[in-house]
């Protein structure tokens, strides 16, 4: 049976949509460029003026034009050349391999020798030898010095690390806390500052200082002089050591054991600053500190500080403690 036909429906156009594939074409942007190839015709190559040199052709001049374009402009001679090292000709003489594979120019007989004064070809500068035996340095000024130049070899206290005296540096290192080495050098300067500017003391002739030690009236004048007699003066020569097990039943004996410079100064400098630091301050400021511990000194070097005390204790004890050293370990 034959389909049936819709009259209404005939009279309209038949709309299809059409898909346009873009395989195979270029982009947008791709397609707008202008795409032209560049040839010699259209960019020639640049041409340098006539008699002028070409763009590789600007090379620097030799050294002997150089110096002969200074002497020009200069007005002096030209440069001289004489006995300026060895000539080309003299190194291919003494040189058989060299000479065989040197150019052909150079292999064919040279050139009659050239008049006085003049040589064709240097392989060295001007020796200068002469010019450095001629120099003198034993008249040297040292214009423009406020003082003299140092005489070498520089002496041991020269060095930088080692620029204050040994017990101005064993006393800042005691003296600093936290790692603060500044503060610790402030205090120090506070401390010589006051022992300097102090009235001299009085020393007691029951506790003595060093033999050998200058006058009290001169003390100020050299404050680590000062600090360095009041130190040694307490630092006491032995310290006890508490040996376990010698006497049988883990008993332990007390021995005496010497000590050396720094650890004896290093004892006596802990008496005093734990003597300082109990001492009750008189105000505020960050140099209270540094105070005390200048007081303490003047009153080692008078006799009147506790540190003296102290010194003695451990000496009578050592003194009884010596039988000890003869017992033998059980």
């Amino acid at each position: 049976m034959p389909p049936r036909l819709n009259l209404f429906r005939a009279g309209r156009p038949t709309m299809s949509r059409v898909r346009i594939s873009h395989q195979g074409q270029p982009s947008l942007c791709l397609r707008l460029a202008p795409q032209r190839s560049i040839t010699a015709d259209e960019k020639p190559l640049p041409t340098a003026d006539e008699g002028a040199p070409g763009p590789n052709q600007e090379q620097l001049p030799h050294v002997s034009e150089e110096a002969a374009s200074t002497s020009n402009i200069t007005g002096d001679g030209g440069p001289e050349i004489e006995e300026q090292g060895t000539p080309v000709d003299e190194v291919l003489g003494r040189d058989q391999a060299s000479r065989e594979k040197a150019p052909k120019v150079m292999k064919e007989p040279m050139r009659p020798a050239s008049p006085t004064g003049t040589r064709p070809f240097s392989t060295s500068t001007r020796p200068r030898q002469d010019a450095l035996a001629s120099f003198d340095d034993s008249g040297l000024q040292t214009t423009g010095h406020k003082f003299e130049l140092p005489a070498l070899p520089l002496a041991a206290n020269m060095h930088l690390k080692y620029r204050y005296a040994p017990v101005v540096k064993q006393v800042t290192n005691l003296l600093m806390r936290d790692g603060k080495l500044s503060v610790a050098q402030r205090n120090m300067a506070m401390i010589l500052n006051h022992l300097r500017t102090a009235s001299p003391p009085s020393v007691n002739p029951d506790r003595p200082l060093l033999p050998g030690s200058p006058p009290a009236s001169h003390l100020p004048l050299n404050p680590i002089l000062y600090l360095t007699l009041a130190i040694d003066s307490v630092a006491p020569l032995l310290r006890i050591r508490a040996q376990k097990g010698m006497a049988g039943g883990g008993v332990a004996l007390q021995m005496p054991v010497p000590l050396a410079l720094r650890q004896r100064r290093r004892q006596a400098v802990m008496w005093i600053l734990d003597s300082a630091s109990k001492k009750p301050s008189r105000g505020s400021g960050r140099g209270g500190f540094a105070q005390k511990v200048a007081e303490e000194i003047i009153a080692i070097v008078e006799g009147r500080s506790g540190v003296w005390d102290r010194r003695g204790g451990i000496h009578k004890l050592a003194v009884s403690a010596r039988a000890n050293l003869n017992v033998r370990r059980r």
